[in-house]
């Protein structure tokens, strides 16, 4: 290991046989300021090694300065004195929304595995559906756009690939769709698809026929968290066209 790399380590408590206890002890001996922590906070780092929720977290960190006063500035000595307040748990949608929009992944569940009862009832499959389906078989899925691409030479062909929690299903949306739905196409980030499943051999995609903004059913994932959330990670679809 790099010697400068296993310091950095040894600082951040990573490699120390005295691990960190408390946010306080992390603010002073690795000497990380309070907008750092709170970044690190945002990003529920605290959870897994401090057993600190993002909000816990985050609110023990407001109450630090940019550095350690003196009188406070020895082992076991701390100036977070005040009881911890009763917060409000965030729901599982919203630590999820945080997560994408902070991170830009989760290790909780995926999104749409929180909205899929009601995807069903407005008749939406999995993709997983789509891509073991039958040549030719009509199907109904939906998934948040990844990649949106319309290559020079497809002729004005977009294809498009949607996830959810079971997979991944490729679109092939003809010109014709595409002039006619155009806004959908470029602009819904959950969208929703009818279509006919094209195999060949192992390769599948699904020819869209129609296509849904589902929007209003994204939203209603942060419409589950204890408070409004921000859906800006949705938008990160990989757009070439």
């Amino acid at each position: 290991m790099d010697k400068a790399f296993g310091k950095m380590l040894t600082r951040l408590g990573v490699l120390s046989a005295d691990p960190y206890r408390t946010v306080d002890e992390v603010w002073r001996r690795a000497q990380i300021g309070p907008g750092a922590l709170s970044r690190l906070a945002e990003a529920d780092a605290f959870r897994p090694s401090l057993g600190l929720a993002r909000r816990e977290a985050g609110w023990k960190i407001k109450g630090l300065r940019e550095a350690a006063l003196p009188l406070f500035d020895q082992a076991g000595a701390s100036e977070l004195n005040e009881p911890a307040p009763d917060l409000k748990a965030m729901t599982e949608g919203r630590e999820i929304v945080e997560d994408y929009g902070h991170v830009g992944l989760s290790l909780r569940r995926h999104p749409l595995a929180l909205l899929r009862d009601e995807l069903a009832g407005q008749g939406y499959r999995p993709c997983q559906a789509a891509a073991g389906g039958r040549d030719r078989q009509f199907i109904k899925t939906a998934g948040l756009v990844l990649v949106r691409q319309m290559p020079g030479t497809a002729k004005g062909v977009m294809f498009m690939t949607l996830e959810d929690e079971t997979g991944v299903s490729n679109l092939v949306i003809w010109k014709t769709l595409y002039e006619k739905q155009r806004r959908v196409a470029l602009s819904a980030h959950l969208l929703g698809v009818e279509g006919r499943i094209q195999r060949e051999g192992d390769v599948v995609h699904l020819v869209a026929y129609k296509l849904h903004d589902l929007g209003a059913v994204l939203s209603s994932l942060q419409d589950r968290g204890a408070d409004a959330g921000d859906l800006s990670w949705a938008k990160r679809s990989r757009n070439f066209c």
